[in-house]
């Protein structure tokens, strides 16, 4: 574990610390003929070499790391021509960074993930929450509103694609969170900060029905994650 903290934090050094928004650029439109391309990795190889403390029993490693990160910064480099696919890229790109370290921390210490410990009662318990949050609740609130025109919300400001779908998981990842670390007045205080937040919205609408949907939309969303996390904590109480 200790190895693969090592060449994670070498890797989040070099990519997002040490790496300026004008290397990024210079990469994606010069790509092989990129000067900041090979001024990233001399960066990416000192920062391994120091914390691997220039231990020549790693060297393995370190050239398969190296090599890889050239090869996936270069790939990356000709992808992201298309705009639209410019997020799914990073993701991509940094996904296959890790995968590459975590190979490389398996080649020095294997080891056999023990899959009856993933799929102890307190971890499914812990994953089926986070799917009634992330996945279950949105339809949930959708549903119990849909008697209600969605129309209501024309002619307020127009808002990022969405936003509100991606704003309740997290208002209810928060809330989750907060439950059972035991934190109640964290609650008051994210429910507080989302109403001043939408205070101007609704008051530049003028609209009874917007208040009305925005509100129950919110205590749903809320209530589901309140009760989420108070039947995560009385079902993990039984082990």
């Amino acid at each position: 574990m200790i190895l693969f903290l090592k060449m994670l934090l070498a890797h989040l050094i070099g990519d997002f610390i040490l790496q300026p928004a004008n290397w990024v650029d210079d990469k994606n439109s010069k790509r092989l003929k990129s000067l900041k391309l090979y001024l990233h990795i001399g960066v990416h190889a000192f920062l391994l070499a120091l914390l691997f403390e220039f231990d020549l029993q790693y060297w393995i490693g370190y050239v398969l790391i190296i090599a890889s990160h050239f090869i996936i910064d270069f790939i990356k480099a000709n992808l992201q021509r298309k705009k639209s696919a410019q997020r799914k890229i990073f993701f991509i790109d940094q996904l296959a960074h890790i995968l590459i370290i975590i190979v490389v921390a398996y080649i020095y210490h294997p080891f056999e993930p023990d899959i009856s410990k993933l799929l102890s009662y307190n971890n499914l318990l812990f994953i089926t929450s986070l799917v009634i949050i992330i996945g279950v609740a949105p339809v949930i609130v959708q549903e119990s509103m849909s008697k209600w025109n969605p129309e209501i919300i024309e002619g307020s400001s127009r808002s990022l694609e969405k936003a509100g779908h991606f704003i309740g998981i997290l208002e209810r990842l928060f809330v989750f969170v907060f439950i059972i670390a035991g934190r109640w007045e964290a609650i008051g205080f994210l429910l507080a900060a989302k109403s001043v937040f939408r205070f101007g919205d609704l008051k530049e609408s003028k609209s009874r029905k917007l208040t009305e949907y925005i509100l129950i939309g919110t205590l749903l969303s809320f209530g589901i994650a309140i009760l989420t996390g108070l039947l995560y904590i009385k079902l993990s109480q039984k082990t």
